[in-house]
């Protein structure tokens, strides 16, 4: 064999090994996006103040193959609910009794003090009190006079929430986690 026949056949093991790890990444990166972590975004005014329109947030969509949400965590949903990815907050967990009176949420009895709220709860479509069937979460955004949530669209399948919002990454100087716990 030539030296010139030796270079093109190295540079073609090279330039295989390269593409077949490209390859690997990017396969890599899908199932991580798929299944692990997800990046989302914020389209809408209603879970402000916490999160505005335009924000891009971590998703954590593993933890929850181990538990439930809790009430307080911030959701993806992503079901047949609706026809858009919401982003809300966890208030009712299956078995919980929600009620709305004079502008406050109250679960099984006990008034919900949310210093996250902006504007006054109202009940919406749904009939309170209501409870919440085993499988189902209630869940609210942040922004409670301009959201389209549990209180019109009824309760969330837990198979419709996508994960766990976790992280800000977007804009930059609101870079940081989404909870004090």
């Amino acid at each position: 064999m030539n030296e010139e026949t030796t270079k093109k056949s190295k540079w073609k093991k090279e330039l295989r090994d390269w593409l077949m790890s490209l390859a690997i990444a990017i396969i890599v990166a899908m199932l991580f996006q798929n299944y692990v972590y997800a990046q989302s975004q914020v389209h809408n005014v209603s879970m402000q103040n916490t999160l505005v329109a335009g924000q891009r947030l971590i998703e954590d969509k593993w933890s929850y193959r181990f538990h439930n949400p809790e009430r307080g965590d911030i959701v993806i949903i992503n079901g047949p609910e609706s026809e858009l990815r919401l982003v809300k907050r966890v208030i009712g967990l299956p078995g919980d009794v929600i009620d709305i009176r004079d502008g406050e949420v109250y679960i099984n009895g006990e008034r919900l003090y949310e210093d996250y709220t902006k504007g006054k709860t109202f009940a919406g479509m749904y009939e309170v009190p209501f409870t919440v069937e085993p499988g189902f979460l209630f869940v609210m955004g942040d922004n409670r006079e301009h959201s389209m949530d549990s209180r019109e669209l009824g309760p969330i399948k837990l198979s419709s929430i996508e994960g766990k919002a976790v992280f800000r990454i977007w804009p930059i100087n609101k870079f940081g986690g989404l909870y004090d716990r």
